[in-house]
């Protein structure tokens, strides 16, 4: 069926379909799919088209996670998610398989349903924070041990996480100094603040977010966790690429507290910082940045 070096792979895959009551796969092409795994669009014998990725073995515990994901987010019934179908590993390389939905153009209300669709998605809450598995943040173990408390959640399993990483990674100096004073000063922050454990995207910059062909928002590539919304609302500023028909729609929904302003840096700290243990050069300047704003807030303020 497939004649290339990656046909035993894909034979595999399509064994893995076929316990789903998925067609054959009969053809793939590669795609655009991020910068950590090889993305392809595969076709089944029926027509129907089908998202496929692949990485190293050693992913498949990533795949997993990820599947899992999808269907939490999915079980909120707020906003699209592509559905997953199936993972496994096999010849050296571990793949997952979701829908295919075809990506269009937003609508002119389309950033408006997204913010709504957020809201709504952030109603769904648990117990406590955290999630039943570990997953990944990128390639970045992300723990995720249940827990009551917010403040302990975030100082250990996200801030404090990041920075042993980090000086495992070589970097020291005033990044772990003021790292460790940031951790013990991390109750100002929620001092009239108590955030309740909502579902959470975990990775919500502007590539993991898309509008289908008829222009419904879509989200992918979760890194998924019961935390504070205002984490995923923070992320959404980081990197750009959400209007303001957004903000507005989702503060119509469900307004933030006034505290966010300075919140939302304390939550993209996070995410710099493992931008810093992945890809190093200025990100670990940036963080230090972040951490001395956060710092001088805690001192004045009462958030």
């Amino acid at each position: 069926m497939f004649g290339n070096s990656n046909g035993g792979l894909w034979e595999l895959i399509t064994a893995s379909l076929a316990d789903e009551g998925r067609g054959e796969i009969v053809d793939y092409h590669a795609i655009s799919g991020g910068s950590i795994n090889s993305a392809y669009r595969a076709t089944t014998e029926s027509g129907d088209h089908l998202f496929v990725k692949t990485n190293h073995a050693n992913g498949l515990a990533m795949f997993e996670a990820e599947f899992d994901g999808l269907n939490e987010l999915a079980d909120a019934e707020a906003i699209r998610v592509p559905r997953p179908i199936a993972t496994g590993s096999g010849a050296g390389r571990a793949w997952f398989v979701s829908e295919y939905i075809r990506i269009g153009r937003g609508r002119g209300d389309s950033a408006a349903e997204m913010g709504r669709q957020m809201a709504a998605l952030h109603r769904k809450t648990a117990d406590r924070f955290g999630w039943f598995r570990d997953n990944t943040i990128g390639t970045t173990p992300q723990p995720n041990a249940q827990t009551s408390n917010w403040v302990n959640f975030y100082r250990d399993q996200r801030l404090g996480f990041q920075l042993e990483l980090a000086g495992h990674n070589g970097f020291g100096g005033a990044l772990l100094r003021n790292g460790e004073r940031l951790l013990s000063d991390l109750d100002r922050f929620f001092s009239s603040y108590t955030p309740e454990p909502s579902l959470l995207h975990g990775d919500l910059w502007g590539g993991n977010h898309a509008f289908d062909e008829n222009g419904a928002p879509v989200i992918f590539d979760p890194a998924v966790y019961y935390g504070d919304r205002e984490a995923d609302i923070a992320m959404t500023e980081l990197f750009g690429g959400f209007g303001s028909d957004f903000y507005d729609a989702y503060n119509e929904s469900w307004p933030l507290d006034e505290g966010y302003r300075v919140r939302k840096t304390l939550y993209n700290l996070y995410h710099i910082l493992n931008h810093a243990n992945l890809f190093g050069g200025g990100y670990a300047s940036q963080a230090s940045s972040m951490i001395d704003m956060l710092l001088s807030e805690a001192s004045f303020e009462r958030i």
